[in-house]
């Protein structure tokens, strides 16, 4: 398991392996800056690639906020991205009390690349 954190020291996002399943697990934990998602992103799309999958599970019932701020990095730049290292399906998990099932709708919306 990878665990990423904050300047303050807070885990904001964890990466894990699933063998059994063949997929990536990733768990998103209060509020995401365009910062932490791209950091966070550019980590989980290296561990698919290692791992030589191409399933990943987000969880985002932890995170706090909604995430536009970074939707058109996340569409023009990440998805492509994460395409080419083998990326071909993304399930998230989000929460409307946390007011992340808007950006989600968003994405799904916008995303062409896998």
């Amino acid at each position: 398991m990878q665990e990423l954190k904050t300047p303050t020291g807070r885990f904001y996002l964890t990466v894990e392996t699933d063998r059994q399943n063949q997929l990536m697990v990733v768990n998103c934990k209060g509020y995401l800056t365009a910062d932490s998602i791209q950091t966070g992103a550019a980590a989980y799309t290296a561990a698919l690639a290692r791992a030589g999958y191409s399933r990943v599970l987000n969880d985002t019932r932890e995170g706090r906020g909604p995430w536009d701020h970074s939707m058109e990095w996340i569409i023009q730049e990440w998805a492509p991205n994460a395409a080419g290292a083998g990326l071909r399906y993304f399930a998230m998990v989000t929460s409307p009390e946390t007011f992340d099932e808007e950006s989600a709708s968003t994405f799904y919306q916008q995303l062409t690349a896998f």
